[in-house]
């Protein structure tokens, strides 16, 4: 038994180790090339096998084989056993053949639905596939004969054992119950170990919210008849088949062989009839490929060690050991490592699950042993019994628990906003404490110093009249500056200043030029009328302080998306001290405070004829997470290594780095991707962008924004400059008091963020908040905190119904749904619905406002800002101000995944109401609601003035200067 005990622990080994990788794997993004693969290794494999070493796969000791039927049974009808072997031997090649051949459709047809199924995530059910043990044991009672009626006796002193083991021996659904206590308990566990729900939208209004809880049922059935027509392969040949004709392996290794062989000829009619889809299906990354090769490493001795303990062990004992241990060390697991409140752990229902599966494997086994043992019943009665393992376990499991309640509370003494707004006043009067301490050009200099290794640059002393003359309250901090030109000190100044020529050269990149030159600015020819305003209102700002500027050429973005995504392998950011920075020695050698005299030869002109030759790519309308994504982040950051396909569960691990449970507790860190694999389908930035045009190379293009990963060069956008959109209250549109405004979340616009094909709507951000805000059914429970009767804090499932009644939410899409195609368009619209138009200016009647980006970023948020509502904000794109302002003091942050907006607003404007029929109140925190908007209000009247754009561009403008510089390791402002 040794062998068996080995095949055993790889089998669970494998078992486990798939059930924890495969949540995370790129090799769900393409389940067909998947399985074709796999199932091509894993059959080819069994055959090498089955020739060098045919006894691994073929011999197991004659008492060992299992057959469907009591071992009384088995004994009472031995001839015709027998002699049914010898007909499946001599006569049964044609069964077996159409019997293979139905596995072989029913593995197609499963996994198609699987494909399915993925493909919509977020509609599954948890628990379906936990009917499975129950499934195979009522296929195991279909096909056992009724025995004969039983004339056991029944012994006095263990009557109740006795009836017990007459009613497992004889009945054919011996394997019944303990199979529904172990269904029972795994789905138990599966929803109480479960995440919590994303906010990725499963439409109301279309089929897949019914669909894909029926393909899953399906799977379930399909994967019974595979597994059952399988094992009777194993078992139903006999042993003396098995030993003289080893058809077992070679028929299940052709099995896979001909699935995958299904699957590659399905995969090739597609390639010919769908010219749309071919690179797709031909385009195969690095990391697909490692992680299919990791997968199949893993799978196929899995499968095989399966195979072969098929020949030891029956089909339902296997599938007991299986779930029982898959489900019960991550149990074990979660109860032990989540000591957060968030997500709340229903330890009670885990240990109810567990201790049904223990029952159930208890129970199976002891049966097992009653029908199956040569061993009399009154000496198997006698026999030490089951009791005290029981017990023990029992016992121990107790103690567990109550160690867990006992030091692992779900509540909390504090409301998680209020600490956060504690943390943020504390880390924002640290960070500006000293922020107006350079009252001279002296002390700005030598702070500049201190900060970046370097001298300033020539025209500094310009510069810093320039912002006290506009009262800059910001003298000192401009370190977003700092790292977004870090990188370019890699480049030569000739190379720069070429790239420059060769991105405005060229129309088609949707990159529009602005010279300064002799102290003006002006805009480049060729230019895009759509995108006029953008270079005036660029324009205008630079020539406030154009007379100090050498000259130069700028490259601006027109499109919101940003453009330069570098790969962070060949990612150069010099170190300070070196590259583009100064040691200490060098300090004292002289800088000239004068630009080159021939700058305006060095810049290039542009042709008379636009150029063709890009380094940019369109990669418009489709996904860019991980071409254009993750590149830009270390080699073993999640985001390059794994695939959050789970749409349906939301990714804690993901947001826990940057949160406080379901809060933001680190802004900046929360625009980090490294970490979040998940934003891959969550944005449409990243889902499907409306103008996408990158390059790999590093190309100084100025944006208005960009997320994390990207090197573009930020400046302050022209939108806001020229108020395209504007703070401006009325008597029509009055700006009340935070008390006198509607207690309301309010957000009104546009599915703008990306285009939406083939259902890629419903993972992104717009579509998401009015999905959660309208569209979720009367069933789905969301998690809210919510105050205890002690007056603590935890958090608790409210059916939508009931936040709807209790959380006043005004979110809609105006006028029509954009930027869609196909049945994409019509499909919004069922589910979402559409609202008229408003005036911007009606924003003001409402407390909260809820921004979120557009295709880039959101044009909205310095209105809110000023105005004296209190703003909402998620974003994934980052902006020239955002290191300038602090989160829970100047503005509330939400997660990109939206699982927090119920219970913020909740804090804010109180719940007072009745959940499950029970009254449930929270007081109302409208005074810590209007302090942020009053302390928003007026820090963004100091630092996000019109005035601070102009001293900020004006401050990027001489560092960039200095960058192109032929002399710009010896220039410099001193005093």
């Amino acid at each position: 038994m040794s062998r068996a005990r080995l095949l055993s622990l790889c089998g669970f080994l494998g078992s486990i180790l798939l059930s924890l990788t495969t949540d995370s794997s790129p090799i769900v993004d393409r389940p067909l090339h998947s399985a074709a693969f796999i199932l091509a290794v894993t059959g080819i494999t069994i055959l090498w096998l089955n020739r060098t070493f045919p006894n691994v796969l073929q011999s197991a000791p004659s008492e060992q084989i299992y057959s469907i039927l009591p071992h009384d049974e088995r004994r009472s009808s031995r001839d015709a056993s027998q002699g049914n072997d010898d007909r499946v031997a001599s006569g049964g090649t044609g069964l077996i053949l159409f019997l293979s051949t139905l596995v072989v459709a029913a593995a197609c047809v499963r996994l198609e639905l699987l494909r399915r199924t993925l493909k919509d995530t977020q509609c599954s059910q948890v628990g379906i596939q936990c009917v499975l043990p129950l499934l195979i044991a009522l296929f195991d009672s279909w096909r056992t004969r009724s025995s004969a009626k039983n004339d056991l006796e029944i012994i006095p002193e263990y009557r109740l054992r006795s009836t017990v083991v007459r009613v497992f021996k004889d009945n054919r659904t011996r394997y019944l119950l303990p199979a529904l206590l172990l269904t029972w308990g795994s789905v138990l566990n599966a929803l109480s170990t479960s995440r919590p729900r994303s906010t990725h939208i499963c439409a109301i209004a279309l089929p897949h919210r019914i669909l894909i809880p029926v393909f899953q049922s399906l799977g379930v059935l399909l994967d019974t008849f595979i597994l059952c027509a399988i094992a009777s392969f194993s078992k139903g040949m006999g042993a003396r088949s098995i030993h003289k004709y080893r058809r077992w392996p070679m028929m299940v290794a052709w099995i896979f062989l001909v699935i995958a062989l299904s699957l590659t000829v399905a995969g090739a009619i597609v390639y010919s009839a769908k010219p749309e889809y071919r690179s797709w299906i031909v385009s195969l990354d690095d990391s697909y490929l490692l992680s299919l090769m990791g997968q199949t490493l893993l799978t196929a001795p899995t499968i095989i060690s399966g195979m072969v303990l098929l020949l030891w062990f029956d089909l339902l004992e296997i599938c007991f050991l299986v779930f029982f241990v898959c489900t019960s060390v991550p149990s074990f697991t979660a109860m032990w490592t989540e000591t957060s409140v968030y997500p709340s752990v229903a330890r009670g229902t885990i240990f109810f699950s567990l201790l049904l599966l223990f029952c159930g494997l208890a129970i199976f086994r002891q049966v097992r042993t009653g029908t199956e043992s040569h061993v009399p019943l009154a000496v198997q009665l006698k026999a030490p019994s089951f009791r005290p393992l029981l017990y023990g376990f029992l016992l121990s499991f107790f103690a567990l628990y109550a160690l867990l309640q006992l030091y692992q509370s779900q509540q909390v003494s504090f409301h998680p906003i209020d600490v956060l707004m504690d943390g943020a006043k504390i880390l924002h009067n640290e960070r500006w404490r000293n922020v107006s301490q350079s009252n001279s050009l002296d002390t700005a200099v030598t702070e500049y110093r201190r900060r970046y290794h370097r001298h300033p640059p020539p025209g500094y002393d310009e510069w810093y009249k320039f912002a006290t003359d506009r009262s800059s309250l910001i003298i000192n901090e401009f370190d977003s500056i700092d790292s977004d030109l870090s990188p370019f000190w890699s480049l030569s100044p000739t190379e720069l200043r070429f790239r420059v020529w060769q991105m405005n050269a060229n129309p088609w990149n949707e990159i529009a030029g602005i010279s300064v030159r002799a102290g003006k600015a002006e805009i480049s020819p060729n230019i895009l009328p759509t995108h006029r305003w953008m270079l005036e209102g660029a324009t205008r700002m630079i020539n406030t302080f154009a007379e100090w500027l050498p000259d130069m050429d700028l490259a601006l973005n027109l499109n919101d998306e940003c453009r330069v995504a570098v790969p962070w392998e060949r990612l150069v950011i010099p170190r300070r001290g070196s590259g583009g920075g100064e040691n200490a020695s060098s300090f004292a050698a002289f800088k000239e405070n004068k630009w080159s005299s021939n700058r305006e030869d060095s810049w290039p002109p542009l042709p008379s004829e636009p150029i063709t030759e890009t380094v940019f790519e369109d990669h418009s309308f489709h996904d860019t997470f991980y071409k254009y994504g993750a590149i830009g982040c270390p080699p073993p950051s999640r985001a390059r290594k794994e695939r959050a396909w789970n749409t349906r569960d939301l990714c804690v691990s993901c947001a826990a780095p940057h949160s406080l449970g379901q809060y933001v507790q680190n802004w900046t860190l929360a625009a980090d991707i490294c970490h979040q694999p998940d934003l891959a389908k969550l944005h449409g930035f990243y889902v499907s962008p409306a103008a996408f045009k990158t390059t790999h190379d590093l190309m100084p293009v100025f944006s208005q924004s960009k997320v994390h990963g990207y090197s573009d060069i930020l400046f302050p956008s022209p939108w806001n400059y020229i108020d395209k959109v504007k703070y401006d209250p009325s008597p029509e549109h009055p700006d009340k008091g935070f008390h006198d405004k509607s207690s309301t979340l309010f957000w009104r616009g546009a599915t703008s963020e990306g285009v939406s094909a083939e259902g890629t709507w419903k993972g992104m951000t717009r579509q998401r908040l009015v999905h959660l805000a309208n569209n979720l059914t009367s069933s789905e429970e969301v998690p809210v905190m919510l105050q205890t009767p002690s007056h603590k804090y935890a958090y608790r499932g409210v059916k939508s119904k009931d936040l709807r009644k209790l959380l006043n939410m005004d979110i809609g899409i105006v006028d029509k749904i954009a930027r869609c195609g196909g049945r994409d368009c019509a499909d919004q619209e069922k589910e979402f619905g559409l609202v008229g138009q408003s005036d911007f200016q009606d924003h003001w009647k409402y407390r909260y406002l809820f921004d979120m980006d557009g295709a880039g970023f959101s044009g909205r948020f310095l209105p809110f800002l000023q105005s004296k509502s209190l703003p909402f904000k998620t974003a994934l794109f980052r902006e020239w101000y955002d290191s300038r302002l602090t989160a829970w003091l100047h503005f509330v942050p939400q997660d990109l995944r939206l699982q927090g907006v119920h219970s913020t607003l909740a804090y804010f404007s109180g719940i007072n109401g009745k959940i499950d029929g029970k009254q449930v109140f929270m007081p109302a925190h409208a005074k810590e609601g209007e302090f942020i908007a009053e302390q928003g209000r007026e820090w963004a009247n100091k630092v996000l003035r019109k005035e601070d754009m102009e001293v900020y561009f004006f401050r990027l403008l001489l560092e960039w200067g200095r960058l192109t510089d032929e002399r710009r390791d010896d220039i410099g402002f001193q005093l």
